[in-house]
């Protein structure tokens, strides 16, 4: 599965959510990914509540398209602080 793929899943499955994956690196799979994920719906959730909502916006092809996704989650505000 491509990372602008993966991107679409995510955004259109998240709410406001902004997300840009990429080939993690080091991995020569292509089902290997690395993503970070922006979106107010992380306000006041905690982190593997999180990476769940990712989860869920990606469906079953986290267990058939992607074998490891590195994910990164931030609500815009940390997002923000961070940059």
């Amino acid at each position: 599965m491509e990372p602008a793929e993966v991107e679409a899943l995510i955004e259109s499955g998240l709410e406001d959510a902004e997300a840009t994956v990429r080939r993690a690196r080091g991995e020569h799979d292509d089902d290997h990914l690395a993503a970070t994920v922006v979106s107010p719906a992380f306000e006041d959730t905690p982190l593997v509540q999180q990476h769940q909502l990712v989860y869920d916006a990606l469906g079953e092809h986290m267990t058939t398209d992607i074998h490891a996704l590195e994910l990164s989650t931030y609500t815009p505000e940390e997002y923000e602080a961070q940059e």
